[in-house]
């Protein structure tokens, strides 16, 4: 129990719960309506300010506060204390009025109140948890409240047991009794409820009459009521003291003496009162404030009543609350007001007048509990957050009255009366409805710091320092009642939370963590200065060309373990022009390509555009792909061969995470879901959507612009979960079968070359690393192979610096020597056999390349062109120097990609010597890096 527990046990004439009162007494009216604007007519929106907002709000703010709270507080506060609590705690309500008003002011506000708003701003896990909280925390308000009527009236007019009753006590009591009396009362707010909003908002009006006039009453008392003893004090009680009174009327003294802070025990259970438990007290009577906002969906004009109403009945009890207090303190001694908290009735001109007024605004808030449960309940119901489950609580009445919710929340409640006491979960069910308002201030919050421009209220009153206020002091204000109940119920929410995320359909309302997040990235990209990249942090960031994803899942998949937590965009282009089109079909494909991403839990971007050729096309994607720092330094292209494409997805439907093919309904239903919308894969028959010289000219484009290349040949064959499998059990273990990459960072097609400390080299081992860094493959084994010519003086020379260099780098790789003189001779030997006509055209190449490369930027490092008359033999050779080292099989090869020839009429051949090449090597990808990438400083 909280330490307010006391207040628990209050009868509502004069010891009924504080606690217990005020926790259904947050709850006030939940809107009236059926579905939206468009499903309801406006004939059936017939309520204004007053009876619509001010009304409900005034009786869930008083309730039976008014009448059995105040005494208490200036008792143990003093008075001083007392406003400075009242100025407190309206400052936190009053917070949340302000983003109550603003939401409701920017835009048309449909049924559902506080749950409408949160739903629509945080999105639908986060509104159905706070839904489902407001509904639970209503209903148990409502029984709470007829129970504590039920008391009400047993002890004015019960039976008592053992003792003699008075004149007017005829009722039986007992458990069954207090029972029946309870249904009772229940069935009768049932009945009013299940007629509908507007029998309910006139019944309310009559009980703000009544209560209105039991107030005006107490207030003319104090002025007409002379000195009286009303609760004789055993201290004084002697043969000199018999005049002492209780009420004394307008005396200075009095007020003097009530000033000040007195906490003394409380006399219905013992416990010591404390600032923190007054306050606790006086918060729980100042909330209600949601009342008026719940019947949005019965208001004629929403956005106009709601911020007026709230604000009117807020200042109402405000000034109720602060007069009453200093009424009391100048009139009433400390002893009258800590020892009986109903002396109000007492003191009055007519006693029963104020028993009315607890009774009518107990039963008001009894009502306002059960219509709000079941407008919630219709709500989420209309939103099918749980399915089916709620199906029956959407049916409606021809005037649009939901009788299930009405029918189903009435249940609940007398379910729960069954319990008969309610006491011990009052501080939770407040708390529930603090929780509530913290949301409000945070979908506020939210909307206004997502900066939306949509986001534009007629309510101007509020910023982001008042939202975060009123999200502040309703987190502390649940864990002054209670720690452990507000803990339990923030873990109920993110319970909830959850399970809406993982069973609930995907909405269209939008989703404010989008905005939240578009606001965010673009600050931080605005502040990712490329002036400032640095070598040392480097990472990939590829942009991977898609013909047709459903021959690429393979590729794309690995991919995703290559980017390093870089920037992974597909690209696709579409051989079309836009004029002469209606439209531009592209943007009704995004939505296939994102359903793949979810579908193969990648993260990338995709970005399609349409051009005239595929060189053109990658060539505007490279341009124009990334924002500031994040754009793609690498592009990754499929191998141009004759193999014919494989699909990997047929007979598969793509299970997105719901923002693709079924963005407002997904179908649970496996059979019930769409294939991919992607064409069918090539056939052997069909051309080829770009020839061989516009394949080198891409890699040689994307060259110039100072892009490294990566070209992926057999990934067709790779299949993630097989290469990276689990393994098999022995011993009761899970083994993994080992895993290797080789790279040969040698320049094959090179063979003159000698050294291993080039750009494209260290890049190639950078990607290497980075693979094996990822969490998928961090098994797996490099194995460098390393070129050299038996028996050469430097074989040793060279190993030695590799091994070297690798340790400065900090990578683990096995080194293995590899003797190629063999392969290399065969080179020799057929260039000495060549013409002479090729040497001359062979230098004319290299007099054109080098005056190309002097055109170059400075940044984008030159290497030797490919110029020598490489044989068919010779590349052959080195195939099968790769393919006998490559025992086991490793998972993907990592080769040297020459640079395209800077002469186009040598395409052919050059794609032709890459064949050879790659040939039969399973998975390899064939890499050129023209940026430095690596370094050994801190």
């Amino acid at each position: 129990m909280s330490e307010n527990t006391p207040l628990l046990h209050y009868r509502l004439t004069s010891s009924a719960s504080p606690g217990t009162k005020d926790a259904s007494n947050h709850s006030g009216t939940m809107s009236v309506g059926r579905g939206g604007r468009g499903s309801k007519d406006k004939s059936t929106r017939k309520l204004g300010v007053v009876f619509g907002v001010v009304t409900p709000t005034l009786l869930s703010m008083f309730s039976v506060v008014v009448f059995l709270r105040i005494g208490f507080v200036v008792g143990q506060a003093g008075l001083y204390q007392a406003i400075g609590m009242f100025l407190v705690a309206y400052l936190i309500i009053t917070m949340t009025v302000l983003s109550v008003c603003a939401i409701s002011t920017n835009g048309a506000l449909d049924a559902g109140g506080a749950y409408y708003m949160i739903s629509r701003a945080l999105g639908p896990e986060f509104g159905g948890s706070i839904g489902i909280m407001f509904f639970f925390a209503n209903v148990c308000g409502s029984a709470l409240y007829i129970l504590g009527l039920v008391e009400a009236v047993i002890s004015a007019f019960g039976i008592p047991e053992g003792g003699v009753a008075g004149p007017h006590q005829v009722l039986p009591s007992g458990y069954f009794w207090s029972l029946l009396y309870g249904t009772a009362l229940l069935f009768l707010c049932f009945i009013v409820c299940l007629v509908g909003a507007n029998i309910y908002s006139k019944a309310t009006f009559i009980i703000l009459i009544i209560v209105a006039a039991v107030l005006t009453s107490v207030f003319t008392s104090f002025f007409i009521v002379g000195p009286l003893l009303v609760l004789p004090d055993p201290s004084v009680l002697n043969s000199t003291c018999w005049h002492a009174v209780n009420y004394t009327g307008f005396k200075l003294d009095t007020l003097e003496d009530n000033l000040l802070p007195s906490y003394t025990v409380d006399y219905t259970t013992g416990s010591m009162m404390s600032f923190t438990t007054v306050f606790a007290v006086i918060f729980n009577g100042c909330t209600g404030i949601m009342a008026g906002s719940n019947m949005s969906g019965d208001l004629k004009n929403p956005s106009y009543s709601i911020p007026r109403g709230t604000l009117i009945a807020v200042i109402i009890t405000f000034i109720t609350y602060n007069l009453l207090s200093l009424l009391c303190a100048w009139t009433c001694e400390r002893h009258l007001l800590q020892r009986d908290y109903s002396f109000l009735g007492d003191i009055n001109v007519w006693p029963p007048l104020v028993t009315i007024g607890i009774y009518s605004s107990a039963m008001s808030a009894a009502m306002s509990n059960l219509i709000g449960a079941s407008r919630i309940l219709y709500a989420l119901s209309k939103d099918n957050l749980f399915g089916g489950v709620l199906a029956l609580a959407r049916k409606t009445s021809l005037n649009g009255n939901p009788w299930a919710s009405v029918l189903v929340s009435w249940l609940l409640v007398q379910v729960v009366l069954f319990s008969g006491k309610l006491n011990t979960i009052a501080s939770i069910v407040t708390i529930f409805f603090l929780l509530v308002y913290a949301a409000v201030n945070l979908a506020c919050l939210a909307l206004e710091w997502a900066s939306a421009p949509n986001f534009r209220p007629s309510f101007r009153c509020f910023t982001w320092h008042t939202c975060t206020l009123g999200i502040l002091g309703c987190l502390v204000m649940m864990f002054l009642i209670n720690a452990i109940y507000a803990f339990a119920s923030i873990a109920f929410m993110l319970m909830l939370l959850m399970i809406i995320h993982y069973i609930g359909p995907i909405s269209n309302w939008g989703y404010i963590s989008q905005a939240l997040i578009f606001h965010q990235v673009r600050k931080y990209l605005l502040r990712l200065d490329v002036r400032k990249d640095h070598v040392k942090f480097w990472r990939p960031q590829l942009l991977l060309m898609v013909a047709n994803p459903r021959s690429c899942t393979g590729l794309v998949t690995f991919i995703n373990d290559l980017k390093k937590s870089g920037l992974f965009v597909l690209g696709h282009v579409k051989l079309d022009v836009l004029d002469g089109l209606p439209f531009d079909p592209l943007q009704s494909r995004y939505d296939s390509w994102l359903s793949l991403v979810d579908h193969l839990n990648i993260k990338a971007f995709v970005n399609l555009t349409m051009s005239d050729s595929v060189r053109h096309g990658i060539q505007n994607l490279l341009f124009i792909t990334g924002f500031g720092g994040m754009r793609p330094n690498t592009l990754v292209l499929g191998f141009y061969d004759n193999c014919i494409p494989q699909d990997h997805l047929q007979g598969k439907v793509l299970r997105s995470r719901g923002y693709g093919l079924d963005a407002v309904k997904p179908n649970k239903d496996p059979s019930a879901q769409r294939t991919p919308c992607f064409p069918n894969v090539r056939s052997a028959d069909d051309p080829k959507d770009l020839q061989e010289e516009e394949y080198v000219s891409v890699i040689a484009d994307a060259v110039k612009m100072g892009k490294n290349v990566t070209l992926a040949r057999y990934f067709s064959q790779f299949n993630r979960e097989e290469v990276l499998g689990s393994g098999r059990r022995i011993g009761g273990n899970r083994s993994r079968k080992t895993l290797y990459v080789d790279v040969w960072p040698l320049n094959l097609l090179q063979p003159a070359s000698h050294g291993y400390v080039d750009t494209c080299s260290l890049f190639l081992l950078q990607l290497a690393c980075v693979l094996q860094e990822s969490r998928a493959w961090s098994q797996a084994k490099l194995r460098l192979y390393l070129c050299v010519e038996d028996g050469c003086s430097l074989k040793k020379k060279e190993e030695t610096e590799l091994r070297a260099m690798l340790k400065e780098l900090r990578i683990s790789a096995h080194v293995q020597m590899v003797a190629w003189d063999q392969v290399v001779a065969l080179h020799w030997q057929k260039q000495e056999q060549k013409e002479v006509g090729n040497v001359v055209e062979s230098a004319q190449n290299e007099e054109l390349m080098e005056k190309i490369e002097e055109d170059q930027e400075p940044d984008i490092q030159k290497f030797p062109n490919n110029a020598t008359q490489l044989t068919d033999d010779y590349i052959r050779a080195v195939n099968n120097l790769i393919r006998r080292h490559g025992a086991p099989q490793p998972a993907v090869r990592f080769l040297y990609l020459p640079r395209p020839p800077a002469d186009a009429s040598r395409y052919l051949a050059y794609l032709n010597h890459l064949d050879l090449l790659s040939g039969d090597l399973g998975p390899t990808l064939l890499i050129h890096g023209v940026t430095p990438v690596i370094t050994t400083d801190l």
